[in-house]
């Protein structure tokens, strides 16, 4: 079936799945396949419960004309989305970066949804099926769509951008994360620096943080840049911090106004800056800027703020590299809060830079004072420093149940993969 025939199926069925287990009735149901299984042999079943046709890409499963056969059912998915992408003449916006593109995504959802309807990236839905679904859920209401890219090898946010074609693109930064797959720092630039090499070919803008020297060199023969930043930009802004809140000073117009946001640490603050620059740029009036800012509370274990009986948290238990775990411990630390405790997981998909960065990492944690450090994950094993240590968090939430802290102020910091929420699970209602 042609993509245009697939697209008048969809604009009638305009539903896409792709997952069994969260069936629903109508709409078109996507067979994708992995390395261990056929989604194939789920189209059958996606029919009995009352999906309008069943995507699949091999004949044995085809019954009747509510199968549609393809060559490659996810190649179907991306290049029904991108369809489905060209209808559209509003602005698309794409994020990426190693760090806090999430958050940004969400600030900068919050400031457009004060004046357009902003569709965007669902939590953080960014890889090969995340970015066409997300495409493939944008109505004909839409004013504006934000697009998350997440990437861990090269090649990947250049086939993203084929699909999205955005118009506009911001990098958060480019810092130590999945050092595996992109083989070093460089390669992790030029990785997310696909972005702009798209937007650059296309001759279309980008949104650049001049705190970063580097982005400026990965920009070079960009024509239209929209700048932020503490200084030498269009927007510019500087961090305020109480005992753990961020506050932003922004300079327009010569007089200096605050934004008041409810997220945890100074490393937000390019977040921050970056929604603010955007919003203006599309026209929102400041007011609305800093009430949508200040009304963003972030979830999902992304720097919440949250209170069990005397402790204080910050849960931050989502993504962990050397450049986040450093800026998140450096912030905790001069924090203005009493009895602090760190809780740190291991980072993952560190590849040969693995001990090293972890010995970087306990070096960090040695130049402060802690009422106690506990380390979960084998790859602290040979990374020096005398605090507790366990392989896993479920050894590490057994000992904070029978050693529960009292009156502190805990970080819980660590890669997805450390699972650390299971030591905020231990505190249960302590």
């Amino acid at each position: 079936m042609e993509i245009a025939q697939l697209h008048q199926l969809f604009l009638r069925h305009p539903f896409i799945q792709t997952d069994t287990r969260k069936l629903q009735p109508g709409g078109i149901f996507f067979s994708l396949s992995g390395a261990n299984f056929n989604g194939n042999k789920f189209a059958e079943q996606a029919i009995e419960q009352g999906v309008a046709y069943a995507v699949i890409d091999d004949p044995a499963f085809a019954k009747n004309d509510r199968y549609i056969l393809v060559d490659d059912t996810t190649l179907a998915l991306q290049q029904l989305a991108h369809y489905h992408r060209m209808q559209f003449s509003i602005p698309f916006i794409a994020v990426t970066g190693s760090n806090g593109k999430t958050t940004t995504k969400e600030l900068i959802a919050a400031v457009l949804r004060k004046k357009y309807v902003t569709y965007a990236t669902e939590g953080n839905f960014n890889n090969h099926i995340g970015v066409p679904l997300t495409l493939l859920k944008i109505k004909q209401d839409a004013g504006m769509a934000i697009i998350e890219m997440g990437a861990n090898h090269l090649n990947e946010i250049a086939g993203y951008c084929q699909i999205a074609e955005p118009d506009y693109g911001l990098i958060t930064n480019c810092g130590k994360a999945h050092l595996e797959g992109f083989g070093g720092i460089e390669g992790v630039r030029k990785g997310k620096g696909e972005l702009y090499d798209y937007l650059r070919s296309k001759k279309r803008a980008i949104f650049r943080n001049t705190d970063l020297d580097y982005l400026e060199d990965m920009a070079q023969g960009i024509g239209q840049q929209i700048t932020y930043g503490s200084a030498n930009a269009q927007y510019i802004g500087r961090p305020l911090m109480n005992d753990v809140f961020l506050s932003v000073a922004l300079l327009t117009k010569g007089t200096e106004t605050t934004l008041e946001t409810q997220l945890v640490g100074g490393y937000n603050f390019p977040n921050v800056m970056a929604a603010v620059a955007i919003g203006l740029h599309f026209g929102i009036a400041l007011d609305d800027i800093k009430s949508a800012i200040a009304a963003y509370n972030p979830d999902n274990s992304r720097s919440q703020w949250l209170q069990k009986g005397t402790n204080r948290i910050i849960l931050d238990a989502y993504n962990a590299n050397p450049s986040s775990m450093r800026a998140a411990i450096i912030n905790f630390a001069e924090a203005r809060l009493d009895n602090k405790i760190l809780w740190i997981g291991g980072m993952k998909e560190m590849g040969p830079e693995e001990l090293h960065e972890h010995k970087e990492l306990v070096s960090l944690i040695d130049r402060y004072r802690w009422q106690e450090v506990i380390l979960v994950g084998k790859e602290f094993k040979e990374a020096g420093g005398s605090y507790t240590l366990f392989d896993t968090s479920d050894e590490a939430a057994a000992y904070v149940k029978q050693h529960m802290p009292q009156n502190s102020s805990i970080l819980i910091k660590g890669s997805r993969g450390s699972r650390m929420e299971q030591m905020m699970a231990a505190l249960g209602g302590s």
